[in-house]
């Protein structure tokens, strides 16, 4: 019986479509084990704490205005006094945050979560304007009692017991913040200040806070600084600003951030924020770091299953030459059967890497397939030299693989050096091929 070679071609063709359905099967899968994980992970973040933000600290200063309104009454012009109750908002001139951060793993069946514990001293100075920065009807005001506030987004993870040394004086923190728009956190009422004078004070407190996922810092001073080390090899930058400077070595990582008024415009974000209510740019403006290991082993696998179609393809593209240079014929059941090996390697690349990390159980899913074809093609090619052969050319590929997933900024380029090089190779072995006779051959 004949074969033509477009009948070959086809058959090859509808056989790698075919594989296309446990590979989308095995995608799938590795979305749904994601999923899983982000929900336990969540589950963990929920009974300890998320992510933190620290907003602050801000002086706030309570204050009430009377106003004079003449308004008609049974036909006569009345005079009303009418009360205005309303806060005024400081951010200090100052603020600088020097943080000691350690991770440690919290573990829930096979999931880990990463939370940090941050151990960090916040300083820096306000400088107070005299008559409050109000520059007329400055005897239509009456002030209550100041107070600071600082605004963390998740309050359960405090560890240490917060006090506020305001220049010479140590003054204890109480819990919430009094204002809607910052959320969570905690305040402190300061000393009475004597009003119409401006003051300059400094302040300071220690703040030991747990949290999951990222930390942030909102730079609140008109002159802000954040020192930053911690013990995460693999750090992320977020935020809109990043780090001025950064150390990032095997055992950690070292950032610090600089910023002024000039770069955040805090000022008027604040002013949007407390008179129209638009507190989405204040809270935005932050930086910081997150814990979150970049690629995961769900993300590598499924990045893997994305060249699967290459892999599959240039194996047959090696059974085809062995059919044409050699004179074998190879059924497309036995295709079919080493397709479905090379498709199972990414099931068991998932389940392993579940358990062991990606890359001892990349190793080990490797061998077991190279292993398993080199077996198998020694007999399909009638030869055990030519099994061996072609299982070195296949540990050669997923040894490519490999590199081209743990180089995440030279992916593409290495991948489509390895197509081009792999065509070069197809095409230098069938220059004197008559692909003619091929067709008619038998």
């Amino acid at each position: 019986m004949t074969k033509t070679l477009s009948f070959k071609l086809g058959m090859i063709a509808l056989l790698m479509l075919l594989l296309l359905i446990p590979l989308l099967m095995i995608g799938g899968l590795i979305g749904e084990r994601q999923a899983l994980r982000d929900s336990v992970l969540q589950d963990i973040a929920q009974s300890s704490s998320f992510s933190q933000q620290i907003s602050g600290p801000l002086l706030v200063v309570p204050y009430r205005k009377y106003e004079r309104r003449w308004i008609e009454k049974n036909g006569q012009s009345v005079e009303q006094t009418i009360t205005l109750n309303g806060q005024l908002y400081f951010l200090p001139e100052t603020f600088h945050v020097d943080t000691d951060i350690d991770t440690e793993l919290r573990a829930r069946g096979i999931y880990q979560a990463r939370l940090f514990h941050a151990k960090s001293r916040v300083s820096g100075r306000f400088k107070v304007p005299a008559r409050w920065g109000i520059e007329k009807d400055w005897e239509d005001y009456r002030f209550d009692r100041p107070y600071l506030v600082v605004g963390i987004s998740d309050i359960r993870g405090i560890e240490n017991a917060l006090a506020l040394t305001l220049d010479d004086q140590r003054l204890p923190f109480e819990p919430g913040t009094g204002l809607d728009w910052l959320g969570g956190g905690v305040h402190v009422a300061l000393p009475m200040l004597e009003d119409g004078q401006a003051r300059e004070f400094t302040y300071g407190f220690d703040l030991a806070l747990q949290g999951t996922g990222q930390l942030h810092v909102v730079p609140v001073g008109r002159s802000s600084r954040v020192d930053m080390r911690a013990n995460w090899p693999h750090p992320s930058f977020v935020g809109n600003y990043l780090p001025s400077r950064r150390e990032i070595h095997d055992q950690g990582f070292k950032a610090y951030w600089q910023t002024s008024f000039f770069a955040t415009n805090l000022e008027d974000a604040l002013r949007q924020c407390t008179g129209q209510g638009q507190c989405t740019d204040f809270n935005a403006r932050a930086f910081g770091v997150s814990f979150v290991d970049p690629v995961d082993q769900y993300l590598k696998s499924e990045r893997a299953i994305k060249y699967a179609l290459l892999f599959i393809a240039l194996t047959f593209a090696g059974f085809f030459l062995f059919e044409v240079l050699k004179n074998l014929r190879v059924h497309p059941m036995q295709y079919m059967l080493v397709g479905v090996a090379l498709a199972l390697f990414y099931l068991l690349l998932l389940s392993l890497a579940e358990h062991l990390g990606f890359g001892l159980a990349y190793g080990l899913s490797a061998s077991a397939c190279v292993l398993l074809i080199g077996f198998y093609l020694s007999h399909v090619l009638g030869s055990m030299r030519r099994g061996i052969g072609f299982a070195a050319g296949l540990s050669g590929l997923y040894g490519l693989l490999f590199g081209l997933l743990s180089a995440e900024d030279y992916a593409l380029l290495m991948g489509s050096l390895l197509c081009f090089g792999l065509l070069g190779v197809f095409m230098v072995l069938t220059r004197r091929l008559d692909w003619a006779r091929v067709g008619r051959a038998a």
